[in-house]
This record gives C-alpha cells, structure tokens and sequence, in this order.
C-alpha cells in the first residue's frame, strides 16, 4: 500500500516474486553482510491438500494443469492479476525479505533437512533456501505460483523437491516428516479462528517432536499506519476498512480497489502466541519483521546506503521483541515447538 511504490503490508509472498530478485538468492546473504545460516520450515499461506507425497517424499507436480482451490474470489482475483510482482524488491518489501531471511538464518537449524513450503507463492524463499541447501517441497494454493515457481526452477541450478497446489488444513504430508514448519500466509488470508487453528494444527502433525514453527501475521494497526503516513486515510471508503480492521481485525476491501489489499485478517501482537499455543504449540518468541522501518518516506535512499542501511537494520533489531512496539510492525513473526526430542 502507500502512494509510491504499492501497499507495505500485503502478502509475504507475492505472485511473480523472486524471479529476478533485487537481493542475490544467496545462504551467505553477501550484500547485507549477515553470516551463513541454515534453514527448515514450512512456508504458508493456504497450502497443501493436493500435495504430491510418495513414501513420504514430495516430489513436481505433473504436467497436468491443477485445478485451483476454492479460494473466495477476491483473493484470487488479486493474486492472478500480478499486482504484487515486484513488492518484495523495493521500498519497505526490500526491508520485509531481508529482515524475513535474516530471522530465518538465526533461528532454523541447519541444512540438509526436509522443507515443506506451503503457501510460498513462486518459490522467493523457497527457492533460496534451496540454494543453501534444503530439500523444500513448495506447495501453493494458486496454481498460477506453482507454474511460475516451475519456470524459476528451469533456470536455477538448486533444485526443490517438489511443487504442487494444496491447502494448508489438509496437507498430505506424513505425520512427523518435517524438520520445521513456517506459515507466510494462512493466519492472515484465513479469516476465520477454526481454519487458522485448522492449519497450525496440520503444521504440528506434519513436523517432527521438537521442531519449529514459524508464522507470520499482519499488524492490526498496519493499515491506519500506513493510511496515516500515505494519505489514504483521506479517502471515506478507506478510512471504513480501517476502522474495521481495528475493531475486530477483519480486513475487506468490498470495491477490489487495487491499492487497498484483498480479503485477510489483521492480528493484535500477542493474537499469534494465543492461537499457536491454542493448536498445542510452546511459544518462543514474536518479532517485527520490518519494526517501524517500513513508514520511513526516504525508505529507498536509505536502503540504497549502506551506511545508512546497516543502522536502519540495526534499529529494527533493537525494536524486534519489545512488546509495546510491536504493533508498529507491518508483519510480525512468531515462532513455536512442537514438544518432544
């Protein structure tokens, strides 16, 4: 969203991302100077049920066109029109996918171990992770992510282990076959309580005792800040949505205005803890991914400095965990164990 460069605080993984990335796909993470790191997770947004498992392996999906899922039409109208292509690659989505790749490297364990990506879109993080190492089976919800993941991988030398089109309540996947489950997408394009709590349960069955779990919803207070800050708030038809999206959460966008986002749920900072705890998970930690970072007007120059990048970032980790500042965060991450080993 904003008036320059398209909405802050939309999906994690947006359709068409990661093709040409303006960050190098790379474990090492070279250009921001972060260290090596290791990575296993399930990625999200409403993956999974045609999943392609055998003898508990994933693996490609055939080349027959998969149907789509049911999604509500709003949702997949605004992923099949490509509005999100470049957001991960400029403004504050350069800041989200850093900040994303950092939080990964620091808390998952390290490679080789088996991935499964549901919701990752086009592959963004999937496919890096794949370069460092990691067997990552992607599932998506939208076959238009699968097929463009597809073409990614024609062209990359690392491998997934498979790409299908499923849904993140049923997820075919073996019990305990996971080293690590991450969810980008479903706790906030799931609107209701009983289908999130359907999906983090899935997350907990699939993933083996002691593993982690890695969700990532939107602020409550996302949309009054960036309307706030963009001069959205100027319109009557957004300032609607906001006032919703603060008294209970629910985001809609009734005009399909294309700025204005699609169809989710927008959490309170401490809404994530309660639902992964709720679906059987031991709560470690929530962060801000982008922190305040993301509403800085010079956003791009800054990032552009390296100077001035590196104590950008070194703010937002300052910020990360401190609780009364959380909801200042586009998108915030909690991360949970599945008890055991």
């Amino acid at each position: 969203m904003g008036k320059k460069g398209g909405k802050k605080w939309g999906t994690g993984v947006p359709f068409g991302a990661g093709l040409s990335p303006s960050i190098p796909l790379s474990c090492k993470r070279l250009e921001l100077g972060f260290p090596g790191g290791g990575v296993t997770l399930v990625l999200g947004m409403l993956g999974g049920g045609a999943g392609r498992w055998s003898n508990g392996k994933c693996r490609l999906m055939s080349e027959k066109k998969a149907d789509r899922l049911d999604l509500p039409d709003e949702i997949a109208r605004h992923y099949a029109s490509g509005q999100e292509a470049e957001r991960l690659e400029s403004g504050p989505g350069r800041l989200e996918r850093a900040r994303t790749q950092e939080l990964l490297e620091r808390y998952l364990p390290p490679a080789p171990a088996d991935v499964l990506d549901v919701g990752g879109g086009t592959g963004v993080y999937a496919l890096w992770l794949a370069e460092c190492g990691y067997r990552v089976c992607l599932v998506d919800p939208v076959p238009e992510h699968i097929e463009a993941a597809q073409r990614a991988l024609a062209a990359s030398d690392y491998p997934l282990t498979g790409a299908s089109v499923g849904d993140a309540r049923r997820l075919d996947a073996p019990d305990a076959s996971v080293d690590a489950a991450l969810l980008f997408g479903p706790l906030y394009h799931l609107t209701e309580r009983e289908d999130r709590h359907a999906a983090l349960t899935e997350a907990l069955r699939v993933l083996r005792p002691g593993a982690r779990v890695f969700v990532v919803g939107i602020s409550r207070f996302a949309s009054a800040l960036d309307g706030l800050f963009s001069g959205y708030l100027d319109d009557p038809a957004f300032a609607e949505i906001v006032a919703r999206d603060l008294r209970d959460g629910q985001h809609r966008n009734p005009d399909d205005h294309p700025a204005y986002f699609t169809t989710a749920f927008f959490h309170l900072p401490g809404g994530l803890r309660e639902e992964l705890e709720a679906a059987g998970f031991t709560w470690e930690r929530t962060l801000g991914i982008e922190g305040p970072g993301w509403l800085l007007a010079d956003l791009d120059e800054r990032w552009n400095d390296a100077g001035r990048r590196a104590c950008l970032l070194d703010t937002v980790r300052a910020l990360e965990e401190r609780p009364e500042l959380l909801g200042l965060s586009a998108h915030l991450m909690a991360v949970g164990r599945k008890r055991g080993a």
